[in-house]
């Protein structure tokens, strides 16, 4: 008989839910974040030598939703979800060093894979459709846009995407405002951190909850989480196969959920060697590794501005796997870049090798740069979390000529975009919320 996970909160004040419960929650209802009761452990043989992306988070996954309503399911959730390659290429200024590229999805950015899995575990989590329900969502840039795209039209659910308003590229906020149907954009008056803080705060409201359900999307989702640690999984048994060896990562990183999902990769036995997180000016988490308490703090406005993050969520996540600090800080090695740094990063890798990097892979390149000049050998992956295309303002004034724009991302700038404007309070939410419940229930009275 099959055992299935439980899912405790990370600050033990709430029951364990099962993985379904967990994914439609998005929050614990003690306000902290759905963590495996164990991470599974896996070997190399336990994956298929051949499989494509689907087939290995199908595998890598499948402890986590065994005994769940959703077990059976799971091949057909990832089938759905995981339909763009994620690609570990060469780069040519050094024979072990590659780029891991996350961006060939719908929206070009790492976020799609977790947004369109979280959506297609939804559709079958929701075959009642009496009670919509709204997924919020608070985004620095390219978190929204994901879910937007994989909730758009989605029967019997709505999308509330809460961003900084002048904080995020021209390109990433038409696409924020540019879905229309169940998908509202709101451009808060303050910070990514304050959007964030508002987000768990409506969906700790169990008043706001009874008039209507609300759920998240951002990586505080456990059913964005999981799916990300399947391209690590993934390029690690790729490379193993191919060099007989760990493969080491560079993760750009803000909120922690892109890194956690390679902690919990290498954690689960699969062949990840060191870790390192590449981080913009907002340095909480250099800091943290550097042996300083923790201390979240007021984000400031970055080039990578994905990553203005000053009070990561995942970072009790993070705690949860290792709760001694010597321990966690043991195990991953954060360093903080500038914005001159990432505009030189840009503007030398362009015209020496001809590689055009997204101001958040510009953070990790610079780390490896810097593990190359000081004499590593290692075989580094670098982590390509968006396509250079979203930041053509920063980009193509560094590189001198155009960034070629996908075909997605080019047609989602031919619509129309529109975003509400919102003061960065709680209460604000809750009213707006509130107010679009109202409205909500007359049209179907009427």
């Amino acid at each position: 008989m099959t055992v299935a996970l439980r899912f405790p909160s990370t600050r033990n004040a709430s029951p364990a839910a099962t993985l379904s419960e967990a994914i439609t929650a998005g929050l614990a209802p003690d306000g902290g974040l759905y963590v495996p009761e164990r991470l599974p452990q896996l070997t190399i043989d336990d994956f298929q030598p051949a499989g494509t992306l689907a087939d290995t988070a199908a595998t890598l996954l499948a402890p986590f939703f065994a005994g769940d309503a959703l077990a059976r399911e799971l091949p057909a959730i990832c089938a759905e979800a995981l339909t763009f390659p994620t690609p570990l290429r060469r780069l040519p200024q050094h024979p072990k060093t590659s780029v891991l590229e996350l961006f060939h999805g719908p929206t070009a950015a790492f976020k799609d894979v977790g947004a369109r899995f979280l959506a297609a575990c939804m559709r079958r989590l929701r075959d009642d459709h009496s009670q919509r329900l709204t997924i919020l969502v608070a985004t620095s840039g390219d978190t929204g846009a994901a879910v937007g795209a994989a909730f758009h039209r989605q029967p019997g659910i709505d999308v509330v995407i809460l961003y900084p308003d002048g904080r995020v590229s021209p390109r990433q906020a038409h696409q924020l405002g540019c879905f229309g149907d169940n998908v509202q954009a709101l451009r808060v008056q303050g910070r990514f951190d304050d959007c964030q803080r508002m987000v768990k705060a409506a969906l700790n409201d169990t008043a706001l909850q009874a008039r209507s359900p609300l759920s998240s999307a951002n990586s505080i989702s456990l059913g964005r989480l999981l799916p990300q640690m399947s391209y690590y999984a993934h390029a690690a048994l790729m490379h193993w196969r191919e060099q007989r060896e760990a493969l080491n990562l560079i993760v750009p990183t803000g909120n922690l959920g892109n890194a956690l999902a390679a902690v919990w990769v290498r954690q689960m036995g699969l062949p990840i060697g060191q870790i390192r997180l590449a981080c913009n000016a907002n340095a909480t988490l250099p800091d943290f590794f550097a042996g300083h308490d923790y201390a979240p703090r007021q984000a400031v406005a970055t080039l990578a501005n994905a990553m203005d993050v000053g009070a990561p969520s995942n970072f009790e996540r993070l705690r949860w796997t290792f709760p001694d600090a010597a321990a966690l800080r043991a195990q991953l090695l954060a360093q903080s870049v500038d914005d001159r740094t990432i505009r030189e990063v840009i503007a030398r890798h362009a015209r020496e090798h001809g590689e055009v990097f997204c101001p958040h892979t510009a953070t990790a390149v610079h780390v490896l740069d810097t593990l190359r000049a000081a004499g590593d050998d290692l075989p580094w992956a670098v982590v390509a979390t968006a396509h250079p295309a979203k930041f053509e303002s920063v980009v193509e004034p560094l590189i001198g000529q155009p960034v070629a724009v996908p075909a997605a991302l080019a047609a989602m700038l031919q619509r129309p975009a529109s975003a509400e404007p919102l003061d960065a309070e709680d209460a604000d939410l809750q009213r707006w919320l509130l107010a679009r419940a109202r409205e909500s229930a007359v049209m179907s009275a009427t």
